[in-house]
Order: structure tokens, then sequence, then C-alpha cells
């Protein structure tokens, strides 16, 4: 039994969508890849299509990731999982989308972190600010 993988984008293979989002690690899992294809955060040459489309080398994939696009042209075909390193030579970002991303990400570190919203259990400290401003409130006879 061959696998579909490629070394050289030349000999025409192809493998299905959601396997080779997989095996470039775009998602953790095959089916969170699936699920992404099924909402149409996924496009193949502008096209939206389904989990099972094949993918050639040389085609431009488009996916929402993170609150902005990715835009990544195919190099190699391949459905084998691999080190990090080695999956993105598997892809190519075209230079639009890596301007995009990296100038959404400096927009990121630049923008304020939300207040603080913990919800829960209070901690000890939020137990006994509580406690105190109680106590302050309170009269000699108590109430």
């Amino acid at each position: 039994m061959s696998r579909s993988t490629s070394p050289s984008p030349d000999d025409g293979a192809t493998v299905r969508l959601d396997k080779w989002l997989w095996a470039a690690r775009f998602y953790r899992h095959r089916g969170a890849a699936a699920d992404a294809i099924d909402v149409g955060q996924v496009r193949v040459n502008d096209q939206r299509v389904k989990p099972a489309k094949a993918v050639h080398a040389g085609d431009l994939v488009t996916m929402r990731i993170g609150g902005f696009e990715r835009e990544v042209r195919v190099l190699i075909v391949a459905d084998v999982r691999v080190a990090a390193p080695l999956a993105q030579t598997r892809y190519e970002e075209t230079e639009v989308s890596r301007v995009a991303r990296q100038a959404a990400e400096a927009r990121r570190r630049l923008e304020r972190e939300p207040a603080d919203t913990r919800q829960g259990r209070p901690t000890k400290r939020d137990r006994r600010e509580l406690e105190s401003f109680v106590d302050s409130g309170r009269d000699a006879d108590g109430f």
C-alpha cells in the first residue's frame, strides 16, 4: 500500500484537503480541519470546498485561523504529519498574507489587556478584603 506523500510537486500526487491541513500543522486534529472547512473558513483557489477535496501542488489555500486570514501556496503534497520545521517546507505563505499577519500580531501586542474578569470562587485575599470592608461599615453595636 503506497502513501500519497510526494517529495516533489511535479508527480501529480493528491491528498485530501483536511489531511493536508493536519499534516502541514495548521490544525491539531484532522477533525478540527474538517470542521473549519465545513463552516467555510478554508478555501482552495478562492472556492469553497469540502474536506475530501483533492489538493495538488500549486493550489492556493486561504484559511481563517486565530482571527486573521492566512494564504499559502501548496508546495509539497503529503499526508504524514512531521515535525513543525519540516511541515513548514510543505507550503509557502504569500507575501500579502505574511505582511497582514505580522501587522495583526504587532497591533495585538500594542493593545491593552482586557480588565481582569476573574469569576468563580474568591481567593483568600479577596475574602479578607471583603471581610475588612464589611467590618469597616459596622457600628459599635455590630450592626
